[in-house]
C-alpha cells in the first residue's frame, strides 16, 4: 500500500472480504486536506462487533464523497471522468450465454497467467500487476494522477476489462444490445451473488441512517458513463445495499435518482432559480456574487460552482455527516415554504446542508435544488435496475441465487403497475413488505391516483388505417381539439380532474368539478374517464378552438369570473365501482360508459363515433369532423385482446388521422424553444427566428433540430418577444446539444421553458443540427425541412417534448416508405 501523504487526513476503512480473497484487505480513503491523522480498523471486525461499527459510524465520517472518489479511481477535481473505475457487475446480469463462454476463456488465460487460483479470482493477475495492463500511455497517466492518492486494488471487473482490451476485444460491443425489458435468453442461467467492488465501497452500519456520500458516489460513476447497462448496475448496486442494510429509506433514496420529491399529482416541485441558489452559495462559502457568476459563465453547471466554492473553504471543525433522509426531509421542507420571508427562510435551510457538504455531495444537492440532476438517468432506467435489486435482495435472504426468469417476470410486474398506478409511495412500501411479485395484488389503478394517458401513433391516408385494421373490428372517433383531462369520482365523493402529466387540475376546472352531480347517474358509485375537455360557446352552440381554452386562468379560478366555458367529451372509461376496466374490450367499454352518465348540454356529452368499413366513409367521417371544428380522426381497435387500454404507451392500437397531416411529414412535433435571432425589416423590433431542439430523456439534454421563422403573425412575434426575453441566459446550458460554429450559433440562448407545435414538409439529415444523433449513428442529426409554427403547448413541459427517439423513428420510417410518399411521426399530442 503506498504511503499517506503528510498532508493529508485519512481513514482506513474496512470492506466486506468476498469469498477466496486474501484477509484483512484495506483501501485508504480522501476525507480532506486538514491535519495529518490516520485511524484504521481490520474488514474483518464488521459482523463481530457491531457496535464499534456505530461508534466509528457516528464518531467519522463513514463514507464522504472524496473518499468514495479515490477508492472508485475518480479524480476529486470537478467534472472529470472515471479513470480507473469500472462498473459493478449487476446483482443479475444482462449477458447472454456467448458472453459467458468469452468471460470463462478469459479468466481461464488470466488465471494461467497469474499461477494462483486465489489470484485468478481477484482479477487473474499478479497483485502487484493490477491496474497496469493498459497502455504504457495509460498507466503513465493514472500513475501520474495518483502520485498523491493511495494505491487501490483493481477488482475483477476491471482485470478483465483490462484484459479484453490488451487482447483487442470489445466490451462495449458486448452490451450494444439494449431492451427495454429483459429477455430471459440474456440472462446467465447460474450467478453467484457475491459481494461486488462497487456495492462493497458503498456500506454503512446496518439500521442506519443512508450516508449521502454514498448516494452522490453513485451518481459520480452514473455520470462518467452514458452506457445504459453501466448504469443500470450502479442503481442496482446502491438500491440493493439500501434494501440490505436501510430498506425504509428505498423511497427516499428512489425519489432523489429521478430528482422528484412525491408523485406528480400532489405538485411539490422544487427547481430554485439561479438567484437563491447562487445568493446561498455565496453566503455560504463568503464569495461574492460576481466571483458565483463569473465561475458559472465558465462552468455553465451551479453545482459544479458550489463544489469548487465549498472545497476551497477552510472550515474549523468537521460537519455531522448529510444523510438521505435528512437532505429528502430538507428539500421537501424548502418546496413547501410560502408566504412572507419565504426566500430567507430557503436560504437558511440551503446554507446548512451546503456547510454540511463534502466532496462532490455540494455539486449534486445544488442541483436536486435546481430540479437537474443531469447524470444520464431516466426513470425507465430506475425502475428496470429497482427490479433487478429487488430479486437479487429477496433471493439473498433466503441463501440462494436469483432466478433469471424471476428478474424478468418482476421488471414486466413493476412497469406494469407503475403505468397503472404511479406513485412511488405505495409500490415501494408493498415491495418492502409483500415482495415484488405480489405486487400486482396490493397496487392497482384507484381513483384518486392518476394513471399515464394511452397515446396514438400518427398516420398519413385511409389505406394505411386499412391496412392496419385488416380483418379487425375498428372504430373512428372525432378527435376533439383542447386539453386531454383524467377525471377521478372516488367513493367518498371527492373528485379530481387531472392533465395528461398527471397535475391536479381542479382548481383550473371548478366548473367540471361543479358539473359531476348532474351528468353522474345515481348508481354510479366510482369512477375514472378519459376524455377532453374543449372550449365550448354556449350561445352559438359549437366547439372554440384550442387557443380560445389556453386564455383561461390556470390558478386562483372562482367558477363566477369564468368566461370561457368548456364542455367535457368523453370517450373512455377505465375504471367503475370498485373494478378496473383496463383489461376490458373498447366495446364493453363505451357501453358501461354510456350506461352511467347522462348527457348536458354544453357541459358533459359522448365522443362521436361511427364503425366504418370502408375508405369512403372514413373519407366523410373525416370531412365532417373538420367541419365540426375537431382535429381528425381517432381509429381504434373496438373488439379482442388489443383493445385493452395500454396506460403511458404509444399503441398502434389506436391511430390518428389529423386533416393537416395528410400531406407532409404526417403529424406534428412538439418542439423547446432554447434560441433565438435578431430579426431584420419589418422583424427588427423582435426576434426575427427561433432555434429549437427535442428532448432526449437518457441524456437529459436538448438536442437541436431546426431554425424556424414561419407561421408567426406580427401581434405573436410581440407577444413571444415579450416572453421569451425575461428567460434569456448569457450562455447556453450544459445540457444543450448544439453545433458550436459561430455561423449557426443564436444571437440570445433562453431557459428551455416553452414548447411550440410545429408542422414540416419532411425530415432530413444534416451536419448542422443534432436531433437523434446518436440513434441514427452517421455523425448527421435529424433536422426538419420548411418548419411552420402552429401554437404554444402550454399544457407540455420541456421534458415532455417530442423526443430523439421518436424523430429517429419517424426519420427511420420516413426512409422505408420514400417510394410511397414518406412515413409517419411521433410527435407527442393530446392522444
Amino acid at each position: 500500500m503506498a504511503p499517506v501523504q503528510p498532508s493529508q487526513q485519512t481513514l482506513t476503512r474496512f470492506f466486506a472480504r468476498p469469498a477466496g480473497s486474501k484477509p484483512k484487505r484495506q483501501a485508504t480513503l480522501m476525507i480532506s486536506n486538514d491535519n495529518p491523522t490516520t485511524s484504521t480498523r481490520p474488514e474483518n471486525r464488521r459482523d463481530e462487533n457491531d457496535s464499534e461499527d456505530v461508534k466509528l459510524y457516528k464518531n467519522e465520517v463513514s463514507s464522504t464523497p472524496d473518499s468514495v472518489e479515490k477508492e472508485n479511481g475518480l479524480s476529486s477535481s470537478p467534472g472529470q471522468k472515471v479513470v480507473n473505475g469500472s462498473p459493478p457487475s449487476s446483482p443479475i446480469s444482462r449477458t447472454g450465454a456467448n458472453h459467458d463462454v468469452k468471460g470463462t476463456k478469459r479468466r481461464k488465460r488470466m488465471g494461467s497467467r497469474s499461477g494462483s487460483s486465489s489470484e485468478a479470482e481477484n482479477g487473474g493477475l499478479p497483485k502487484k500487476n493490477r491496474g497496469n495492463t493498459g497502455s504504457g500511455a495509460e498507466s503513465k497517466a493514472l500513475s501520474d494522477q495518483n502520485n498523491d492518492e493511495v494505491e487501490l486494488e483493481m477488482n475483477r471487473d476491471e482485470a478483465t476489462k483490462a484484459e479484453v482490451s490488451s487482447s483487442g476485444e470489445s466490451v462495449e460491443a458486448e452490451a450494444s444490445e439494449e431492451e427495454p425489458v429483459l429477455r430471459e435468453d440474456e440472462i446467465k442461467e447460474e450467478l453467484p451473488l457475491a459481494k461486488k467492488e462497487f456495492s462493497r465501497k458503498l456500506k454503512w452500519p446496518p439500521s442506519l441512517p443512508v450516508p449521502y456520500a454514498a448516494l452522490c458516489a453513485t451518481f459520480e460513476k452514473i455520470e462518467a458513463t452514458t452506457k445504459r447497462l453501466e448504469i443500470i448496475s450502479y442503481c442496482a448496486a446502491f438500491f440493493q445495499e439500501v434494501l440490505t442494510l436501510t430498506p425504509g429509506s428505498l423511497l427516499q433514496v428512489v425519489y432523489l435518482f429521478i430528482n422528484r420529491l412525491s408523485p406528480d399529482y400532489e405538485g411539490i416541485e422544487i427547481g430554485l432559480g439561479e438567484s437563491i441558489l447562487m445568493k446561498a452559495i455565496g453566503e455560504c462559502t463568503g464569495r461574492s456574487q460576481a466571483q458565483i457568476k463569473a465561475d458559472y459563465q465558465k462552468t455553465g453547471d451551479l453545482g459544479t460552482v458550489a463544489q469548487n466554492s465549498r472545497m476551497n473553504q477552510p472550515t474549523m471543525f468537521k460537519p455531522k455527516p448529510l444523510t438521505v433522509e435528512g437532505v429528502f426531509r430538507n428539500l421537501k421542507e424548502i418546496a413547501m415554504i410560502t408566504g412572507s420571508q419565504s426566500q430567507s427562510r430557503k436560504v437558511g435551510i440551503i446554507n446548512k446542508m451546503l456547510s454540511a457538504c463534502q466532496g462532490n455531495e455540494a455539486k449534486y444537492l445544488v442541483r436536486s435544488l435546481e430540479g437537474k440532476l443531469r447524470i444520464h438517468l431516466a426513470e425507465k432506467t430506475v425502475l428496470s435496475s429497482l427490479a433487478q435489486a429487488v430479486v437479487a435482495w429477496e433471493a439473498q435472504k433466503k441463501g440462494k441465487s436469483p432466478s433469471p426468469t424471476n428478474v424478468v417476470k418482476a421488471e414486466e410486474i413493476l412497469r406494469a403497475v407503475y403505468s397503472e398506478m404511479p406513485t412511488y409511495d405505495m409500490i415501494i412500501p408493498s415491495i418492502v413488505k409483500n415482495g415484488i411479485m405480489n405486487l400486482r395484488e396490493s397496487c392497482a389503478l384507484t381513483p384518486g391516483v392518476p394513471l399515464k394517458p394511452m397515446l396514438a401513433k400518427p398516420t398519413k391516408s385511409i389505406t394505411e388505417v386499412l391496412d392496419r385494421f385488416q380483418d379487425q373490428k375498428y372504430t373512428c372517433e372525432y378527435k376533439y381539439d383542447g386539453e386531454r383531462a383524467q377525471i377521478h369520482f372516488l367513493g367518498n365523493g371527492q373528485s379530481h380532474v387531472y392533465s395528461r402529466n398527471s397535475e391536479d387540475m381542479s382548481a383550473k376546472y371548478p366548473d367540471i368539478v361543479s358539473a359531476i352531480e348532474r351528468f353522474i347517474k345515481p348508481e354510479t358509485k366510482s369512477f375514472v374517464l378519459d376524455c377532453e375537455a374543449v372550449a365550448w360557446d354556449r350561445d352559438a352552440k359549437k366547439i372554440l378552438p384550442f387557443q380560445v381554452l389556453s386564455t383561461r386562468k390556470r390558478k386562483d379560478v372562482q367558477e363566477g369570473d369564468i368566461k370561457v366555458r368548456v364542455c367535457i367529451f368523453a370517450f373512455d372509461m377505465l375504471y367503475a365501482n370498485g373494478k378496473s376496466l383496463l383489461q376490458t374490450p373498447l366495446s364493453e367499454r363505451r357501453k358501461l360508459l354510456h350506461e352511467s352518465f347522462n348527457e348536458v348540454e354544453g357541459e358533459f356529452t359522448f365522443a362521436k363515433y361511427m364503425d366504418g368499413i370502408n375508405v369512403d366513409e372514413i373519407q366523410e367521417f373525416l370531412d365532417q369532423s373538420v367541419k365540426d371544428s375537431c382535429e381528425g380522426l381517432m381509429i381504434k381497435m373496438l373488439d379482442g385482446d388489443e383493445s385493452g387500454y395500454e396506460p403511458s404507451k404509444r399503441s398502434r392500437n389506436w391511430l390518428k388521422l389529423k386533416k393537416d397531416y395528410l400531406t407532409g411529414v404526417g403529424d406534428s412535433l412538439d418542439l423547446v424553444v432554447i434560441g433565438a435571432f435578431y430579426g431584420r425589416g419589418k422583424r427588427t423590433n423582435w426576434y426575427g427566428a427561433f432555434l429549437l431542439a427535442c428532448y432526449n430523456p437518457d441524456s437529459q439534454e436538448y438536442e437541436t433540430i431546426c431554425k424556424i421563422g414561419t407561421g408567426f403573425s406580427e401581434e405573436m412575434l410581440d407577444t413571444l418577444y415579450q416572453k421569451l426575453s425575461e428567460t434569456t441566459t448569457a450562455r447556453p446550458r450544459s445540457y444543450y446539444s448544439y453545433t458550436q460554429s459561430n455561423a449557426n450559433a443564436p444571437d440570445v440562448w433562453f431557459e428551455p421553458t416553452m414548447v411550440w407545435e410545429v408542422l414540416a414538409a419532411d425530415l432530413s439529415l444534416s451536419p448542422v443540427y443534432r436531433a437523434a444523433i446518436a440513434e441514427i449513428g452517421r455523425n448527421k442529426g435529424v433536422s426538419l425541412r420548411f418548419p411552420r409554427f402552429i401554437r404554444i403547448r402550454d399544457d407540455k413541459s420541456p421534458e415532455q417534448a417530442t423526443t430523439s427517439e421518436q424523430v429517429c423513428e419517424f426519420y427511420q420510417r420516413q426512409a422505408s416508405a420514400a417510394g410511397n410518399g414518406g412515413g409517419d411521426d411521433f410527435g407527442e399530442d393530446d392522444y
